[in-house]
């Protein structure tokens, strides 16, 4: 619900609204103007009489929102979230973030060595997967805590706070206590006693869109996270499942300005996982940034014909390195940087 009151209208007024939805169980947030003062109400509004607060004298309009989500709603929170993620800011209108790194974790060794070259190359985060949720049972799972430990091991060598998949509820104090922003996979985007769990926790999320989930379901699936405390949520589009069959999803760039214009939280691009094809990764890194995204988040690979996974979407280093060197060029015409 929004309520917005006349010029010049009372302290004593406003507050007197104030306090009376606030004992109704109702949040309240005020957002002043020049002109007018605006209240954005979250919670059960179906108790209140719109009517009865429009017939004060003071109040110039009162109309509920229509938008299922509250906490993601930009007409709550007019500026842009910006998520701290160990120091990394993500979101607002001047940086855009690169992450790099393997699907799967692979051991210390190699995944230091991929570090070394996201880190020469200006990529401002390591991503890994150290559970990984695979299509077959017979496929490779990931390292598991082992593969948690490598990366604290490379965050520890290059200062790259580190990116990891959380699988379930169980894992999510080791979560906590190592991994710097903790990634909600596509298949994982309905889950909602993990959504629930991680709104009690402190730590960032990466909210992934699911395979055929719409804009409105991923923003409500944010709203879980939010709604149980948790506002640092970054959203990222890794393409949806369509008819198409020359690229592995199809990657929706139209949900940066929809979401821009719906809600204040930060979007990143997942080229990748988008396009199946190493090939277009580039081309599509590109055109995000040139869309408004917040950021990206791309698959690294020394070598990507012998990865463990997803190769044949993988960058090498220096290919990474010219994305983020072309990007930057991009960004810079539209007043960002990387």
């Amino acid at each position: 619900m929004i309520i917005t009151m006349k010029k010049n209208a009372p302290d004593s007024e406003m507050h007197a609204i104030i306090e009376n939805l606030e004992g109704m169980g109702l949040k309240v947030t005020l957002i002043q103007g020049a002109d007018y003062n605006v209240f954005g109400v979250v919670g059960d509004t179906t108790r209140v009489d719109e009517k009865l607060i429009a017939a004060n004298p003071h109040v110039d309009h009162v109309a509920r929102v229509a938008a299922p989500f509250k906490k993601a709603n930009r007409l709550f929170h007019p500026q842009d979230t910006i998520v701290d993620v160990a120091g990394v800011k993500v979101g607002g209108q001047e940086n855009v973030v690169v992450i790099g790194g393997p699907c799967s974790v692979e051991g210390e060794e190699p995944l230091l060595e991929i570090a070394k070259g996201v880190k020469e190359a200006g990529g401002a985060m390591l991503r890994g997967g150290a559970y990984k949720p695979r299509t077959s049972p017979y496929a490779f799972q990931g390292m598991g805590s082992e593969g948690i430990l490598c990366m604290v091991k490379a965050r520890e060598k290059y200062g790259l706070p580190i990116v990891s998949e959380l699988m379930s509820e169980s894992k999510l104090p080791e979560f906590e206590e190592y991994v710097d922003l903790i990634q909600v996979g596509a298949r994982n985007m309905q889950n909602f006693d993990l959504l629930k769990a991680l709104g009690k926790s402190t730590k960032p999320v990466l909210l992934k869109r699911g395979l055929s989930n719409t804009i409105e379901e991923w923003i409500m699936a944010a709203e879980y996270i939010m709604a149980g405390g948790n506002e640092n949520v970054i959203m990222c589009e890794r393409g949806i499942r369509t008819f198409e069959k020359y690229t592995r999803n199809t990657l929706d760039l139209s949900v940066i300005p929809i979401l821009k214009e719906k809600t204040h939280l930060p979007i990143i691009i997942d080229p990748s996982h988008a396009t199946g094809d190493s090939k277009l990764v580039e081309s599509m890194s590109l055109a995000a940034i040139a869309a408004g995204a917040d950021g990206l988040i791309i698959e690294v690979h020394n070598n990507p014909k012998c990865a463990w996974s997803d190769g044949a979407q993988s960058l090498t280093p220096p290919a990474f390195a010219q994305v983020i060197e072309k990007g930057r060029k991009i960004a810079q015409v539209i007043g960002r940087d990387i």
